[in-house]
């Protein structure tokens, strides 16, 4: 049975904000509350798959939000070219998490029929369901689909063995989570089906959400996916980088399959 190494890349981090920009529902919605912005590396051997792209300088410039690295440096301290990535799996296509995809030309991308639906369709006449998402970052989608890369599930599928992708929705209508087989069992890289550890484990809705009965139901679903509620992995927490190790010699990387710390 095939395991997977997977670390947590962090390329941004946003500080100034508060509880009301996390939760629905909250006593104290001036409290701050930061956030970290990670992509995801899964490795077997000489194979990597690419969990999320982040966002480059472009994009950190037009939001007003400053990356702390190019999502290629991120990759560089494990020998990994950007033109080498071949598969990526996009758990969805707001500007944080595709908005790096033309930054690996010859990936194919693997992601819901509903994502691309839902970014291309009538919902996206709504500022308010349009505001998380970048045109350039769906044309380049859609652009790699015409180019015969872009592989879509209708659900839960396999993308090799040992890894999963499992539709969630809440947060945007074809969102993923991604399931990995780690030494430390079955870790789910949720993604922002859940985006901090209070969102699923108090059950708080995040306020960016095309349907909330679909977020709450998605909570459920990520820890089922896990072998333990420790090898549920937030989208967004800083908690992420306390709970586990630090990767020796590599800056802004985190180990998650060796499990949480103790």
């Amino acid at each position: 049975m095939s395991e997977w190494e997977v670390f947590a890349l962090r390329y941004a981090d946003r500080n100034a904000r508060v509880r009301a920009d996390s939760f629905l529902f909250d006593d104290d919605h001036s409290a701050p509350h930061p956030m970290d912005y990670f992509m995801w590396l899964l490795r077997q051997g000489k194979r990597a798959i690419l969990v999320d792209t982040g966002y480059d300088e472009v994009e950190a410039t037009r939001r007003d939000r400053p990356i702390l690295m190019d999502p290629r440096a991120a990759l560089e301290p494990f020998g990994l070219m950007p033109d080498a990535i071949d598969t990526v799996i996009v758990t969805h296509l707001h500007y944080d998490h595709a908005g790096g995809l033309h930054l690996f030309p010859n990936a194919t991308l693997h992601m819901q029929a509903a994502e691309m639906a839902y970014a291309t369709g009538p919902c996206m006449c709504h500022d308010t369901l349009r505001m998380p998402f970048t045109g350039d970052h769906v044309c380049e989608a859609v652009k790699r689909l015409y180019r015969g890369r872009v592989v879509f599930a209708d659900g839960d599928a396999q993308i090799a063995d040992g890894v999963t992708v499992h539709r969630i929705g809440g947060h945007s209508r074809g969102l993923q989570a991604v399931r990995v087989r780690t030494q430390a069992g079955w870790l789910c890289l949720a993604s922002d089906a859940a985006h901090f550890y209070e969102n699923f484990e108090a059950g708080k809705p995040f306020p960016i959400v095309a349907d909330v009965s679909e977020m709450l139901d998605g909570f459920a679903t990520i820890q089922r996916l896990a072998s333990s509620p420790g090898l549920v992995i937030p989208g967004h927490d800083p908690l992420v980088r306390v709970r586990f190790p630090a990767e020796a010699g590599l800056p802004e990387t985190w180990r998650l399959s060796s499990g949480p710390q103790s």
